[in-house]
């Protein structure tokens, strides 16, 4: 299938006043900045009719100077009305977004509702380009999408591109397809920092989208660059460390990310082991809590577990090769990990505008077991985290696991000598 392109709108690309490229606004409106940074507004609706929910959300987000809108929502909606009511709300506003498997709100962690933010334009240039037909995405191919991104950006820079920029991919989360995109990208990006998330399906493991230009799409990829003059930070933790006990794959289906043997023994056998639970006994919250991991490096990489097979094979989120060495990890408490890590980015950033956040359903899974998701939406609601549950994060080309992944952005000024 050929490529497609969502552009920006003609209101977005028209000629601005030089003074708004120099110096971002010293007194936004209030409404802006409420309960935001500049240039920032969220909104959120839990209305189970599409229309209703669209409408709600764009009478929270519109306002003259909007220039994009991303969102994330509960796959529950039917998507192809949700679809229709958010081109028909937004109508000339560039929109695009993905299913979750959970939502971060301004209250925390929710389920069964549509997030979204709007971005304003003049604090945030903002370029997205849709990617179909993953299996045979190449260099070629990522070259020419970060060559319209790039393009479209510097048309409209706020700010040099180089220290001003990121980067934002949404992936169909059942594509199997994360690792050659994500690779492909960074390559083609370069120094510019990226992150992302996989698109859920509230748990089911069964078809994930991504939206763009006006349809929800499935085995596709949306890459969404963002420039602005105002700082922010590309980041990502996890709680888990690492045990003595390695596992070796001895047996996989790449294709699959299944793996069939683990210490030339049957997977989910050589697991259960580990656990030290029956092979009837292993679901998400086991896995969850007893992840495996790659080293590379210094750095552990997070595996995890999506299911077990009815020949005791495992299938992986991520890709998995013959004859890597797998580590066993814990978790350490996750709450004191997520503080400590907001905290780090408040001392570099001042306090955060808005983080954009990617955060694995494994780790909400964690919280549920553990009753600790009211203090972790506590705790996100006051860093003004917004974002969704994935089925795997990415950072700088990586595909990961069971990871907090996102953007922060500051306030203030650009930060002196980034």
């Amino acid at each position: 299938m050929p490529e497609s392109t969502l552009e920006l709108s003609q209101e977005l690309s028209r000629e601005l006043p030089q003074e708004l490229f120099r110096e971002p606004p010293q007194e936004p409106s209030r409404d802006l900045t409420a309960a935001n940074g500049p240039g920032l507004r969220t909104a959120v609706s839990r209305q189970q009719d599409p229309h209703g929910a669209a409408e709600e959300l764009g009478q929270a987000l519109r306002h003259a100077e909007l220039g994009f809108v991303l969102f994330f929502c509960s796959a529950e909606y039917p998507l192809d009305i949700l679809a229709t009511a958010l081109s028909e709300t937004f109508a000339r506003i560039p929109i695009t977004g993905c299913t979750t498997a959970g939502e971060i709100t301004p209250q925390g962690y929710e389920r069964g509702c549509i997030v979204a933010i709007g971005f304003d334009r003049r604090y945030f240039s903002v370029a997205a380009k849709l990617i179909e037909n993953l299996e045979g995405f190449d260099l070629p191919r990522a070259q020419h999408v970060t060559d319209h991104l790039l393009e479209t950006c510097r048309r409209r820079a706020l700010a040099p591109i180089s220290g001003h920029s990121f980067a934002l991919t949404l992936l169909d989360g059942l594509s199997s397809s994360e690792e050659q995109v994500l690779a492909t990208l960074d390559a083609a990006f370069g120094s510019i920092p990226s992150f992302g998330g996989s698109a859920g399906d509230d748990n089911r493991l069964a078809h994930t989208h991504v939206y763009a230009e006006g349809c929800f799409h499935s085995r596709a990829a949306i890459m969404v660059m963002v420039n602005t003059r105002l700082p922010f930070e590309v980041f990502t933790t996890h709680h888990l460390r690492p045990c003595e006990e390695k596992l070796v794959v001895t047996r996989v289906d790449r294709e699959r990310r299944r793996v069939l043997e683990l210490n030339a023994v049957p997977a989910a056998e050589e697991y259960s082991r580990l656990v030290g639970l029956p092979i009837a006994q292993l679901d998400a919250s086991v896995f969850a809590r007893c992840p495996l991991a790659v080293r590379i490096g210094d750095t552990y990489y997070v595996r995890s577990i999506q299911r077990v097979n009815d020949d005791n094979s495992l299938d992986f989120y991520c890709a998995v090769e013959n004859g890597i060495v797998l580590t066993a990890m814990q978790p350490a408490p996750m709450l004191e990990d997520l503080e400590r890590v907001l905290g780090d980015l408040e001392t570099h950033l001042g306090p955060p505008g808005l983080i954009i956040g990617c955060d694995c359903f494994l780790r909400r899974l964690e919280l549920e077991a553990l009753d600790q998701i009211t203090p972790a939406s506590e705790l996100l609601g006051r860093a003004r985290v917004i974002g969704f549950n994935t089925y795997g994060e990415q950072h700088h080309g990586m595909h990961i696991n069971q990871t907090f992944t996102g953007v922060a952005i500051g306030t203030g000024r650009e930060i002196e000598g980034r």
